[in-house]
């Protein structure tokens, strides 16, 4: 399924469903992404030089063969997964910053995919990967859109010559968030009926970066340009232009406000978000955000079997939340948790030593 499928797909979804929303009376103001408390057990600095990927091939394709290939891949610091829907980026590392990045970050993390969609299927068109900050198991929780969360990240997109030679969608960063939606649930057979059935609906509303080759028709020259995903109907509306003499370090960031808005953020460089790089404020596929779960990032490329994504460069992405003393409380609670776990641990290491050492003086008595 290509990424323009996938976007009618979920405009279909968005007018076949009734959602029960929370309609309020006023919308609340734009949230610049990056308000309130860090919460730093999610998100990563790639300063460990260590850092790693457990790939754990062949990857999932649930969205385009319902195949969910377990088990899934993680980062060894638990901090990235690789999501049931796509598969994860084949080559991520941690790479020393490009010059004008964050002042005192040394190292971000380097992006990039050459087989998407389905192992071992060249499919010659469009497709993507994902690589998710695992931000529910760590947080024990989704984070409430009352309590306004947002993300923000630091992205450096690379010299024109070093992008796929393709014109369209090459980099994504986006949030997953949740609503409640009711739809006709249909039965078949003999006693054939239907009813109205309520459920959690999630969608996934994103920045795109879309690059413009040359090589292309009535293309003059390289350039880029920001869509966001998406307007009230689910499509990809493009909102800002990016020169090549403007590639580089930019930061994006998206933020969720009580009334189930998404708020859309970026500019060129690396300093923190303000007002004034505000984008758009919308109900993607008119629905309104109940809850925040995660953030990601996209890779695509032409599944071709032989071309590599462009290589983009990602540095300390973040998670703040406004409201965050529920958020607080449950990091605190596991940390607690991991810290009297590792004690246990340390102690049965202690135990084992000192059994061992016993044993082996009573063996050199024998003697």
């Amino acid at each position: 399924m290509t990424l323009t499928l996938r976007s009618l797909a979920c405009c279909t979804l968005a007018a076949a469903v009734f959602s029960f929303q929370p309609q309020a009376d006023v919308e609340a103001a734009p949230l610049v992404p990056g308000s309130g408390t860090l919460i730093d057990y999610v998100g990563d600095d790639f300063e460990d030089t260590s850092w790693s990927f457990i790939h754990n091939f062949p990857k999932s394709s649930r969205e385009q063969d319902e195949r969910l290939r377990s088990p899934t891949g993680k980062s060894t610091n638990g901090r990235w997964k690789e999501g049931p829907e796509r598969g994860h980026p084949d080559h991520m590392k941690v790479v020393e910053c490009p010059a004008g990045g964050l002042p005192g970050s040394n190292h971000g993390l380097l992006i990039r995919t050459l087989n998407s969609g389905i192992p071992g299927y060249r499919s010659n068109d469009v497709q993507q990967d994902d690589l998710i900050a695992n931000c529910i198991s760590r947080l024990g929780m989704s984070i409430p859109a009352r309590d306004m969360p947002s993300a923000v990240v630091r992205v450096y997109l690379p010299p024109a010559d070093q992008w796929e030679d393709r014109t369209g969608p090459h980099f994504g960063f986006r949030i997953s968030t949740s609503t409640t939606v009711t739809e006709r649930a249909e039965s078949r057979g003999f006693f054939a009926s239907s009813r109205m059935e309520t459920k959690s609906e999630p969608y996934w509303p994103g920045i795109w970066i879309h690059f413009r080759s040359k090589t292309s028709r009535k293309v003059e020259e390289d350039s880029a340009f920001l869509a966001y995903r998406g307007n009230r109907m689910g499509r990809d509306i493009k909102c800002r232009d990016i020169p090549a003499d403007q590639f580089g370090w930019w930061t994006f960031g998206i933020s969720v406000t009580g009334d189930g808005q998404i708020h859309y953020y970026a500019k060129p460089g690396v300093e923190d978000l303000t007002q004034a790089d505000h984008i758009t404020s919308q109900f993607p596929y008119s629905y309104h955000a109940e809850r925040f779960r995660t953030f990601f990032f996209n890779s695509c490329n032409r599944n071709d079997g032989r071309t590599w994504a462009t290589p983009f460069i990602i540095d300390d992405p973040q998670l703040y939340v406004v409201n965050a003393s529920r958020v607080v409380a449950n990091v605190n609670a596991k940390k607690q948790r991991e810290a009297q776990r590792q004690a246990q641990r340390e102690k049965q290491q202690q135990t084992r030593s000192q059994k061992m050492a016993k044993r082996n003086k009573d063996n050199v008595k024998r003697k």
